[in-house]
């Protein structure tokens, strides 16, 4: 079985991010773009020049409220987020908390058939499993790609977290958690079905999140 990686890209000019995008495709299966680290006005110019590789590309445009960068109002980033799904991107990543709150918004994705990846981050702290399983149950009502993000403070946390693998049935979940805790979650759960691992061309944009040399080296690695 191929294990595969997602890097993610976080710059702040669309001539930056093009020359990203092109060393990353070289090494990883997919790649997430950061939207929010751009200015708005410089958005519709990169998704014109990177539009041929959108295929393998995971589109984010993260609020503020939700540990992002974006600084504009939620009706001009929905605004956005709808530009970028006529791109047909590999996966549009729509807060849980967006779409549950916006009924046009998940109206139009629907229409459009845009492939969304519904996700959820809790930046302080992992919930109990019970409130966990239930937040993924909620989101798969969206989609059947969920990714689900907590923050580890122990190894317990990390291990709660990738518990959801064991409640998981059809649909492609990425559980991991943040931070030194979470590392090895980052890991582990391409070992429990996750579709792929977050990783960094060299400097972590997450916490915790490893580079694509790293985790190119453990997965690699051979028992016996």
């Amino acid at each position: 079985m191929k294990y595969k990686t997602c890097v993610t890209i976080a710059e702040n000019s669309s001539y930056k991010i093009k020359q990203n995008l092109k060393d990353a495709l070289k090494k990883s299966d997919y790649v997430e773009i950061r939207f929010d680290f751009l200015k708005t006005n410089e958005i519709p110019k990169t998704l014109e020049t990177i539009k041929n590789d959108l295929k393998r590309v995971v589109c984010t445009l993260r609020p503020k409220s939700e540990g992002g960068k974006f600084e504009g109002s939620e009706k001009e980033r929905i605004s956005i987020l709808k530009l970028i799904a006529e791109y047909n991107p590999f996966l549009l990543d729509v807060e849980f908390n967006t779409i549950k709150e916006n009924k046009e918004l998940a109206n139009y994705l629907k229409s459009t058939k845009t492939k969304l990846l519904i996700s959820w981050h809790d930046f302080k702290k992992t919930p109990k499993f019970s409130e966990l399983k239930n937040m993924m149950s909620q989101m798969t009502k969206f989609s059947h790609n969920v990714k689900i993000v907590t923050t580890a403070k122990s190894v317990d946390d990390s291990t709660r977290t990738l518990q959801l693998y064991s409640k998981n049935e059809k649909n492609n979940l990425i559980a991991f958690a943040m931070g030194d805790n979470g590392r090895i979650s980052r890991i582990l759960c391409l070992y429990l079905g996750s579709p792929y691992t977050y990783v960094s061309l060299g400097k972590p944009v997450a916490p915790g999140q490893l580079s694509i040399d790293e985790v190119k080296k453990i997965i690699s690695l051979k028992i016996g």
